[in-house]
């Protein structure tokens, strides 16, 4: 019931589920890797534990890590040392422990003429590749992020954020900000948890409500809820991975169309242009992920 429960809160049917695995399966050449809806509904239902590849690609489609899953069966993935005494193998080896720091290649030793400023290509600019200790990279962060995905049906402030967005998420940064912006690019963005799920929106203070303000070209509508009861800031999204010129026009058609969200109240439409101024899988997740 626990992964049926993850793939309701990201909006995914079974069908979008074999769909997804149906693609990992092609990347990898491996049939054991496809979720068909019946084995699905088993592992949901009937309590049948996924195989190694069913558990890696769950854990790919659902954007959790396999060690996560593991522990919804009882499996703790970094334990394992735990129970070494089960075995005496007669022969001198060496041995790993998981939970040992690792180390990541990252850029040491940067090009003089490198130029934040400037667009240019990273990779023609790093003269010094180094390992790095993932333990040292927790020093480096001066703040907790929380990161967001933003789904494919949530067109909350497209055109500037896209679905299939990731987010960074500030969460020192809870407290809406007011002030007379000169442009859109400017108002601050937030990322918001109300009981329907998760968005990234425009916000202002009404009160004791939030006003969750869409871009003015989106088709999503604007909502007022209560705050905090009804909504909630998580932070402001300080950084984005996006792709783009991958969106078809027959999504965000689909999206005019679909079911509005549930609201304590509505704007008139006139309130989307005067301002200067979404995760199910449809809407946007959150990964509660620090550094």
């Amino acid at each position: 019931m626990a992964l049926r429960k993850i793939r309701d809160s990201l909006g995914l049917t079974m069908r979008e589920v074999e769909n997804a695995s149906t693609i990992i399966l092609r990347r990898h050449g491996n049939e054991e890797y496809l979720i068909p809806p019946s084995r699905l509904s088993d592992i949901e239902t009937k309590g049948v534990v996924p195989s190694v590849f069913r558990f890696y690609c769950l854990a790919a489609i659902y954007h959790k890590p396999v060690g996560e899953l593991f522990q919804l069966y009882g499996i703790d993935p970094d334990g394992t040392s735990a129970d070494w005494d089960a075995s005496r193998p007669a022969n001198s080896h060496l041995v790993t422990l998981e939970s040992d720091p690792g180390v990541c290649k990252m850029p040491v030793k940067m090009d003089p003429g490198f130029d934040l400023r400037e667009t240019s290509d990273l990779g023609r600019m790093v003269q010094q590749w180094g390992t790095v200790p993932f333990s040292l990279l927790g020093h480096l962060a001066s703040q907790d992020y929380t990161y967001g995905f933003i789904g494919s049906q949530d067109f909350t402030m497209y055109p500037i954020l896209q679905p299939g967005t990731f987010v960074q998420v500030d969460e020192s940064k809870r407290v809406v900000v007011e002030h007379p912006w000169r442009s859109e690019c400017e108002r601050p963005i937030y990322f918001v948890e109300t009981r329907e799920g998760f968005t990234c929106c425009w916000c202002s203070l009404r009160l004791n409500s939030l006003v969750l303000q869409p871009h003015p070209l989106s088709p999503t509508p604007v909502r007022v809820l209560k705050h905090p009861q009804d909504a909630e800031v998580i932070g402001q999204v300080v950084g984005v991975a996006m792709r783009i010129g991958n969106l078809h026009s027959g999504e965000l058609q689909a999206s005019r169309v679909s079911p509005r969200p549930k609201t304590d109240a509505a704007l008139p439409p006139s309130d989307n242009l005067k301002a200067v101024a979404g995760l199910d899988l449809r809407s946007v997740s959150r990964c509660n992920t620090t550094g």
